[in-house]
């Protein structure tokens, strides 16, 4: 429940919403399908195939990450916060700390591929220009950076989404409902 102004907007607006779920839709694929190819033969037609969707879903997530933040920053809705003192400092935290690793993941994804020194492109449309050569040695580092880095996404996303729903259904407070499409946008 918004307790602070009666005729303040109770949902985020609907380009904020849809970008979040994108965000949330992305990160789950990226992180499913660099898990099932792990699984697989190197060198087999679907490891190469969940590769390069990979690949193009990850710059697809640049894109909208990058939207998101200039969106957020510029014309994004503005809601008052959900929760007061140590919760909403926590929340802030979160939301700044999923940024910044969302950031720092696309980055390492890019310097991964060009550390491999194999072209990419997105969705077959076009190539991704190599931007920074490295020696091969970089490989392994921004690899196991890249996986690192991604756990640590999911997990804290987990939480997130966790705390979400102890908003929802433990505190009954319209937190989950602010991010939530529906009838009567303000």
């Amino acid at each position: 429940m918004n307790n602070l102004n009666p005729d303040s907007p109770i949902r985020y607006d609907r380009l904020t919403m849809t970008l979040h779920w994108l965000t949330a839709v992305l990160v789950i694929g990226l992180f499913a399908s660099a898990q099932v190819w792990e699984q697989l033969a190197k060198g087999t037609p679907l490891r190469k195939e969940l590769q390069a969707l990979h690949i193009s879903c990850g710059i697809l997530l640049a894109v909208i990450v990058i939207t998101r933040l200039l969106w957020r920053l510029s014309r994004g809705r503005r809601l008052p916060p959900a929760n007061r003192g140590v919760m909403n400092i926590l929340a802030k935290t979160a939301h700044l700390a999923l940024y910044a690793l969302l950031l720092s993941q696309i980055v390492l994804g890019f310097l991964f591929r060009w550390a491999q020194a194999e072209p990419f492109n997105f969705f077959g449309l076009f190539d991704v220009p190599t931007l920074i050569s490295f020696d091969k040695s970089m490989k392994s580092v921004f690899g196991g950076l890249h996986e690192q880095v991604a756990w640590v996404i999911v997990i804290l996303a987990g939480l997130h989404a966790l705390m979400a729903l102890v908003h929802h259904y433990g505190l009954r407070d319209n937190t989950l409902r602010r991010m939530l499409p529906g009838r009567g946008l303000n």
